[in-house]
């Protein structure tokens, strides 16, 4: 399964400032992606970093995954800045990291 996953307010927090390099892990939630990428999941990180102000915050990105001990397969910038997303596969992650009625956790399946 291909997975893509946000970055900000998913698996690490990040001041209102939006300095992305003062962004903190959220451990708990980097080790449920992380289980998924070995259980042989395709996890792509697709983040709106930058979109706004067209600063490229791929390689401080890049060292928080590496110092964060992030797993994925790719890492996506560009992600276009909204104030609602409606899809009809999308999970807002607060839901999926709590282990709600959409199921949650890295047993998680798609139906």
């Amino acid at each position: 399964m291909v997975i893509y996953v946000d970055i900000d307010e998913t698996i690490c927090k990040t001041p209102d400032s939006r300095d992305y390099s003062e962004a903190v892990p959220i451990v708990e939630n980097i080790k449920k992606i992380n289980e998924l990428y070995d259980q042989g999941h395709e996890i792509v990180y697709w983040t709106a970093r930058g979109t706004l102000t067209g600063k490229d915050w791929t390689e401080v990105t890049e060292n928080q995954f590496r110092k964060w001990g992030v797993k994925y397969h790719d890492l996506k910038l560009k992600k276009p800045f909204y104030d609602l997303f409606i899809d009809d596969r999308a999970i807002n992650s607060d839901m999926y990291f709590q282990n709600n009625s959409y199921g949650g956790g890295s047993d998680w399946q798609w139906t």
